[in-house]
């Protein structure tokens, strides 16, 4: 029993609170799902299995990892007390054991300060070694005779060894984060991070929040996450299992628009064409060039009568559907029905008795549906994006005023494709083919959306990731200075710009001056995380060299750790960079936490050859090791406790963006970082 009555009080807590998320998890269990019919039991089936599986326990994770007491604002006593967790448990009577993190009440937790301690009178964090508490700090918040402290627990949490997967960070959330984790759903936010700032967890915690806060509506419309690459994904995948919602999609950008075969590459020149905004227009007067004006009257038998629909009543119908503003396919779905309708009123007329069933079945009859296919035919958004880049009159007539020769003679496939399936599509072909498929019919979106490293996405990839977000509630994640690609967006407004399209509005039809206004979106903030908790001051300064080269409106973090790192340049003795990469990462591994070691992509054979002769035992991404071996292009995201960065040089000159990609490379360090080189390091380092 440990000597100490508050922490032995503490652990019994702790011990029932554990007893009473399994009492909570048997009764899930124990319910039977009886629905009206046989797709709502099923339904509610299916919910009980994810409840049950939220209530889980793991051992090796605290159940809570602090505690506030309050005061009644009249009284100034201490009327009650909360052990903040990352779930609700409740007693057998219905009392809180542990309040979720996510509750109002948790705000005080992460928002009271002296200067505005929020009612709460003591503060207590708890520490905890394999699931077991081991220690306790108090912080009383109205004692004007205790002096601030820095937080030993706090800290030691933030610069724990950072082995496996990334972990959530309930416990060490910042007061300038939590404005952003508990921004509203109507809110759109933007969130502006230099590395360490803690924004990738910020976002996954926001949507953690907005699943418990806006539950019901959300269950209904659901959560996205949308990751650079798979390795990135692999990293965060268990953070939100981990805070109780298991039921959230994950993909890449690749993923959220994959409709054909991937079978070629762009050279970055036509990648960068392709994913301009002016192919969103491009592709919308393809669409709607095929609408053509009417040069014949429609006739329709019906018994022994024939009725008519005039040229210019057709003409009239089609231009009234196009300044609707519905996408192509929903507007020709309804030219029938317009056709129809006047065929009914001219029945009415004759004195013949009509309902809605006389109207649906001239719509169904073969007189208008030819009538309709001629006018306005069915297309298919593979089908049109083929054409597009394989025919160049449709594109030309497309393009008009739009491109130049130059321009559209770059977009067209060399070879012509035989048809949709062995077609040379590229992913900038298949973000085309998106865009096709929402011009001509809106495309289901979700009830909010994160969006990782979005400063590496293109215009056209930015508008697809925005017609997933039905509501227009967004959460978008990036820094400027990481940006990498050739069509990395230049600032967070131009982003939001193209987040924030409206995508389904045809061209202006002829003899017309007006379209209707975008969708209302919600209004969009951009919030700025100065503060690095993550990266050490050491790596800070060496990368922070590179940042007035490569984003000189962009400054540095601010470290906050007491730990400022470990930094070591090393010139590969007598030239031989393989013996010194081995005797680089056989050091670092000697000191606890993970480690990465970072190199172009193309050397990646040659490190790991020399890794394979002396080097000690190493994986690849997917194989959770700790020691890890992976390609600088996919670096982005990822942290380790120890990098060791091979040739920078070679980093650099392996891509137009190199040194912003050296960036993005020097700073995944959480502790240390080791730079061995042969060549002159790039001159903002040297």
């Amino acid at each position: 029993m440990s000597a100490d009555p508050v922490l032995h009080a503490e652990r019994e807590h702790l011990r029932r609170s554990r007893a009473d998320l399994e009492a909570m998890r048997e009764h899930t269990l124990s319910l039977t799902a009886q629905g009206s019919d046989h797709v709502s039991t099923e339904y509610l089936k299916a919910a009980l299995y994810r409840r049950a599986k939220a209530l889980a326990d793991d051992p090796n994770l605290p159940l809570f990892f602090g505690r506030i007491d309050r005061t009644d604002d009249e009284s100034d006593e201490t009327y009650e007390t909360f052990h903040i967790g990352r779930r609700h448990v409740m007693d057998g009577n219905g009392d809180p054991m542990v309040v979720d993190w996510r509750a109002d009440v948790s705000r005080a937790f992460y928002r009271a300060t002296r200067a505005d301690p929020h009612g709460v009178t003591l503060r207590r964090r708890y520490g905890f070694a394999g699931g077991e508490l081991t220690s306790y700090e108090d912080e009383h918040l109205l004692d004007p005779g205790e002096a601030d402290i820095t937080s030993r627990i706090l800290t030691e949490e933030i610069e724990r060894p950072r082995v496996g997967p990334m972990r959530d960070i309930v416990a060490t959330i910042q007061p300038e984060q939590d404005e952003v984790v508990r921004a509203s759903l109507d809110r759109t936010v933007c969130v502006q991070g230099a590395p360490g700032t803690g924004k990738t967890a910020v976002g996954l915690h926001r949507a953690a929040f907005l699943l418990h806060t806006y539950r019901e509506r959300l269950a209904r419309t659901g959560v996205l996450v949308i990751g650079p690459n798979q390795a990135f994904l692999h990293y965060i995948a268990q953070v939100l299992p981990t805070l109780g919602e298991v039921d959230v999609r994950q993909v890449t950008v690749a993923e959220l628009v994959e409709s054909v075969p991937i079978r070629g590459t762009d050279n970055p020149e036509t990648a960068a064409l392709k994913g301009d905004e002016r192919l969103a227009t491009v592709i919308r007067n393809a669409i709607w060039s095929h609408v053509q004006e009417p040069a014949e009257t429609l006739y329709v038998t019906r018994g022994t009568r024939r009725w008519r629909v005039p040229v210019h009543e057709a003409a009239d119908a089609i231009r009234t559907l196009r300044e609707r503003g519905d996408g192509y396919t929903t507007a020709r779905s309804l030219l029938g029905q317009r056709l129809a309708h006047r065929i009914l009123l001219r029945m009415e007329a004759a004195g013949e008795i009509t309902d809605d069933r006389v109207q649906n079945a001239v719509a169904r009859s073969r007189p208008v549906k030819d009538y309709v296919d001629q006018l306005w035919p069915a297309l298919d958004p593979v089908k049109l994006v083929m054409r597009l880049l394989s025919e160049p009159e449709l594109l030309a007539t497309a393009a008009d005023g739009i491109l130049g020769d130059d321009e559209r003679q770059r977009l067209l496939w060399r070879k012509p494709a035989r048809g949709p399936k062995t077609a040379p599509w590229s992913h900038a072909d298949a973000v085309l083919v998106d865009e096709a498929a929402a011009a001509l019919e809106r495309v289901p979106g979700v009830g909010h959306v994160v969006l990782d490293e979005a400063q590496d996405l293109s215009p056209m990839e930015l508008r697809a990731v925005g017609r997933r977000a039905a509501t227009g509630s967004l959460t978008i994640l990036g820094d400027i200075a990481q940006g990498t690609t050739p069509w990395a967006t230049p600032s967070w407004p131009e982003a939001l710009r193209h987040l924030a399209h409206d995508d389904a509005h045809p061209p202006f039809p002829p003899g017309t001056h007006r379209r209707p206004g975008p969708r209302g979106r919600p209004p969009a903030t951009l919030e700025v995380l100065r503060k690095g908790y993550r990266v050490p001051a050491a790596v800070v300064e060496f990368a922070g060299r590179l940042l007035p080269v490569i984003a000189p409106g962009i400054a540095p973090p601010e470290p906050v750790r007491s730990n400022p790192g470990r930094l070591d340049v090393t010139r590969a003795p007598g030239g031989d960079l393989r013996a010194a990469v081995a005797d680089a990462v056989r050091e670092v591994a000697a000191r606890e936490g993970s480690v990465g070691v970072i190199v172009a992509d193309d050397a990646a054979p040659e490190v790991a050859a020399a890794l394979d002769d002396a080097g000690p035992p190493y994986g690849q991404l997917a194989d959770d090791a700790r020691i890890t071996l992976l390609p600088a292009t996919l670096a982005k995201g990822l942290e380790y406790d120890h990098v060791v960065v091979v040739e920078p040089a070679a980093i650099v000159a392996a891509e137009p963006a190199g040194l912003r990609r050296l960036y993005v490379v020097l700073t995944r360090a959480v502790s240390s970082l080791t730079v061995v080189h042969c060549h002159p390091l790039p001159d903002a380092l040297a």
